[in-house]
């Protein structure tokens, strides 16, 4: 392993000598202040914008990256001393219709003609803010974060128009400088612009990308030259009030109805023009989408994202230190069936070089379970390094506070404390090609049981046809992380993928090509316990649809007892050993259609020698840009001995988007989980009468499959005011 990890840090330092600058650093738009007045109206016609720079000529990016975009755009910028204006016209040399899926706020990227601003105000090239539009208005805003990934659970104050006509699509937009984060003083930020047009199914940016990254890499961006800095934003001090009514009833405990009344709400402060102050008082989260079921036969426990808006700011700094499935920290474990009485967050950049992360966060107790009350805390820094990459610096801390020291059921349910410390070193090099990782993790606790070490180190390579990983991965028995997302211990894992790409220079394909993955799990004393291996070949088409299929090996050693079919029949037992292989294949369809569709599926081996196939599809429907229509079913029929014998389940979920005005939603939801035996339906009316302001009307209902009757209900009404100064 010694070894290994020194092979990884060179390799690291070679890439830093071999890139080294930032690309595009020619592409360079200026922006000038200006006296008169904007009205935003999707018009454009403002005395303010004759003066404006323009950048134009984008490139094309998809299908191939190998010349001027044919869907031409024209994009102009400007500012006074409280917003930053864009004005975007998008030219139409294809006569189509336009293709939205609906006026929903933070709309899915590939489905919908849009136009994307992408802002590093820090040149850091890692973090920042995205802002946009689809062609019928629909809002886009989320943080920026590694470099090019998007936190679309963020929402800002700004407003935006858009226009249409055969020719053309206008969006105008005003963001106020307060609503965003960037250094005093600094004249040049990193920009780029992304424009999606379906009915030509080109992707364009304004400066040149390669095909395998997305238009949304910050090392692609170009130049945001100010005429001078940009207004210092002062004290920005936020005032998020929210009362709320609900009626709810447990018939499953056999309670009777209860009527809630809350208030709470949140306090942002701006510490300085980079660094946010963040306060919650008893918070309430009823309003926050539901989490999507899906049929769990892993034998760990399954990953849910959090949407939770308190904790999303500068997330990253929280949220990705480790691996996905080696998470010291995960904002979910807190407030988990149990009230969060207040918190704070102290957040973003302290300067071009750091990053800081600080959060302190109080639970209640529940006198029920005897559980005491308990106080998260989470320092997180960053620290750059050479043009993209940072070193990590992390202390997680959960302490019960008024913990019950001489009662030992408590004692040995809930533990007095745990802590993790960590340090990681993220690479990224100057022109994305390079990226990798390594970290360790020490976790304490007041028994040795608890006092484990987690590490984890990797390399990958990305070019137009060519593309690697190598992966390790190592988690003691005794590695614990109560506020952290680690579904398995006691195991080394070695990770490697290696895909390559055909260019076809005519036909409806654009790329296709084969790709190699094969994971081996170890205990710590070096036995093999499991192996993945599976051979994958991909096809994406020309009018944006794409395919591929794969044959599998897979071997596993049970470490624990296991049901195969998680419906509480039998399980299998610790030690023995299955080995299976199966195929499988998923094609998606063009997005342009206003009827879309996915198809995939399994069929091979299974534990026991028994066998398991698997069909999936996904169905939706537009009648753009009002109503969206979808519904996702997943069934399994599993054949083994006696006494799983065959099983079959579906899992069946249907959801209508009602979008009024892209200012009033509508949302259904409902699901059906014939494995776990629960029907739930999840109804949210949400009006956005003011930037950041809301009213909520939430409906949700459980429901036993069998007998079909109510579990739990509840109707909450949420009204949410964004005051500032």
């Amino acid at each position: 392993m010694k070894n290994y990890l020194c092979t990884i840090v060179c390799l690291f330092l070679f890439v830093h000598l071999v890139t080294a600058q930032k690309k595009n650093t020619d592409y360079r738009l200026h922006i000038k202040k200006t006296n008169h007045p904007v009205k935003i109206d999707g018009i454009g016609d403002d005395r303010a914008w004759q003066d404006a720079e323009v950048a134009t000529d984008f490139f094309r990016v998809l299908p191939m990256d190998d010349g001027l975009a044919t869907e031409q755009s024209a994009i102009k910028m400007t500012y006074d001393d409280k917003n930053l204006y864009l004005l975007a016209t998008f030219y139409n040399a294809t006569e189509a219709n336009y293709f939205v899926e609906s006026l929903r706020r933070d709309f899915s990227f590939g489905r919908n003609d849009n136009f994307l601003l992408f802002l590093d105000p820090f040149n850091n090239q890692t973090t920042g803010f995205s802002f946009g539009s689809n062609a019928f208005g629909a809002q886009w805003d989320g943080t920026m974060f590694d470099g090019s990934r998007i936190d679309l659970n963020w929402d800002s104050k700004w407003i935006s128009e858009v226009t249409r006509d055969d020719d053309k699509w206008v969006f105008e937009m005003a963001v106020p400088f307060k609503s965003i984060r960037y250094e005093a003083g600094v004249t040049e930020w990193g920009i780029n612009f992304s424009r999606l047009d379906l009915k030509s199914s080109e992707k364009s940016s304004w400066t040149p990308i390669p095909r395998q990254f997305p238009t949304a890499a910050l090392a692609y961006t170009g130049t945001l030259v100010w005429d001078a800095p940009p207004p210092a934003p002062g004290t920005n001090f936020s005032i998020i009030p929210y009362v709320l009514g609900e009626v709810n009833r447990d018939l499953e405990a056999n309670e009777d109805t209860k009527t809630i009344g809350k208030i709470g709400g949140d306090i942002k402060f701006s510490l300085t023009s980079s660094l946010n102050l963040d306060l919650t008082v008893n918070p309430d989260f009823s309003q926050v989408e539901v989490d999507r079921q899906i049929t769990n036969l892993d034998r760990f426990e399954l990953f849910f994202p959090e949407r939770r808006q308190f904790f999303l700011e500068n997330g990253d700094l929280f949220a990705n230190f480790g691996y996905e499935t080696i998470r010291p920290f995960f904002s979910r474990r807190i407030g988990l069936g149990v009230p969060i009485q207040a918190g704070a967050r102290v957040s973003g950049n302290l300067n071009e070089k750091w990053r800081m992360g600080l959060m302190d966060m109080q639970t209640a107790a529940v006198d029920e379970t005897g559980l005491p009350s308990q106080n998260f805390g989470v320092l997180s820094l960053q620290r750059k390094v050479f043009g993209r990459s940072n070193i990590g610096l992390m202390v997680v801390n959960k302490q019960s506070i008024n913990y019950p020291s001489e009662n030992d059921s408590i004692n040995a349910q809930y533990a007095k404390y745990n802590r993790n410390l960590g340090m990681e070193y993220n690479l990224a090099s100057s022109n994305n090609i390079w990226n990798g990782k390594v970290f360790i993790l020490k976790s304490l606790a007041p028994d040795e049981i608890g006092r484990g070490i987690a590490q984890g180190a990797h390399l990958e390579y990305s070019s137009r046809k060519w593309n690697w990983r190598l992966q390790q991965e190592w988690v003691s028995n005794d590695y614990t992380a109560e506020v952290g997302f680690v579904p398995r211990r006691n195991y080394v894992n070695f990770t490697g993928k290696l895909g390559h790409l055909f260019f076809p220079k005519t036909g409806p394909i654009v790329s296709h090509g084969p790709e190699l993955n094969v994971t081996w799990f170890f205990n710590e004393a070096f036995r093999e316990t499991d192996h993945l291996a599976y051979m994958l070949y991909r096809f994406d088409f020309r009018n944006r649809s794409n395919a591929f299929f794969f044959l599998s090996d897979d071997y596993v050693e049970l470490l624990d007892p296991f049901d195969p079919t998680r419906l509480g029949i039998a399980e299998l037992a610790t030690g023995t050993k299955h080995q299976w292989n199966a195929f499988g294949w998923e094609y998606q369809s063009k997005p342009q259609s206003l009827f879309t569709y996915s198809l995939g599926g399994r069929v091979g081996g299974y534990y026991q020698d028994g066998n398991r196939t698997s069909l999936t599809t996904e169905l939706g429907y537009r009648f753009q840009p009002y109503v969206s229509l979808s519904a996702n079913l997943n069934y399994n029929h599993i054949d083994l001995p006696a006494p799983w014998n065959t099983n079959e389940f579906w899992l069946i979920g249907a959801e209508a988007d009602i979008t009024f005005t892209n200012k009033i939603f509508f949302a259904n939801l409902v699901q059906y989980n014939e494995q776990t035996g629960n029907m739930n339906l999840n109804s949210r009316f949400q009006w956005r009468y003011s930037p950041a302001s809301d009213l909520f009307l939430v409906y949700t209902n459980n429901y036993f499959v069998t007998p079909f009757e109510t579990r739990n209900w509840g109707l909450t009404l949420k009204f949410t005011y964004w005051l500032n100064n």
